[in-house]
């Protein structure tokens, strides 16, 4: 149990970095609301990686139920974390000055948002299976139809501009993730 603690302290500060990255971007449009243009699929972007952090801890108290820990359990662990914050900050850049707005610059930004995104599903399956077979068979199929869409999904968001697309994606995703937050996050992990 003290190594879980340590590891979900790390992992905690990484991620913590991450959700404070979001809040101040998000403070900073609420402060000068006309800056910069708002784009609605970057919000709804922003929206969907809040509740994936949130659903991102909640899931990592699961690691309590591992036996042993190793370096490479924790090297892993904090990997995805690292790419949880860098998530947040491709949502929201230091200076959109080159930038006509929110759009230009996510769209700008989608193959390396997207990127990580992917590799966010990729090592969300590995830290399912970290966390042992009766965790793997809770999550069921909707865990699979999740993770499947949201790769594919990515494949293609990364190489189009397609805005519907992109609108479509990001409402079908927020979908999934209520329905997943409504199907396992009422009950205990």
């Amino acid at each position: 149990m003290e190594k879980f603690t340590h590891v979900r302290i790390i992992m905690g500060m990484i991620v913590s970095l991450g959700l404070t990255h979001m809040l101040k971007g998000l403070s900073s449009i609420i402060q000068h609301p006309s800056r910069k243009t708002i784009y609605p699929v970057h919000m709804a972007w922003v929206a969907s990686t809040i509740l994936y952090i949130l659903q991102f801890w909640w899931w990592e108290f699961s690691l309590r139920e591992i036996p042993a820990w190793t370096f490479g359990i924790y090297l892993y662990l904090v990997f995805y974390a690292f790419i949880i914050y860098l998530m947040c900050a491709m949502l929201f850049p230091d200076s959109l000055t080159d930038y006509t707005g929110f759009e230009d610059y996510f769209l700008s930004r989608r193959v390396w948002f997207f990127g990580l995104l992917l590799l966010g599903c990729v090592s969300d399956i590995g830290d399912s299976f970290i966390k042992g077979e009766l965790h793997l068979a809770k999550l069921g199929d909707l865990y699979w139809v999740k993770t499947a869409f949201v790769a594919l999904a990515c494949l293609i968001a990364m190489r189009t501009r397609n805005r519907l697309f992109h609108a479509a994606f990001v409402s079908l995703n927020l979908a999934i993730q209520v329905a997943f937050i409504a199907q396992f996050h009422w009950s205990d992990v």
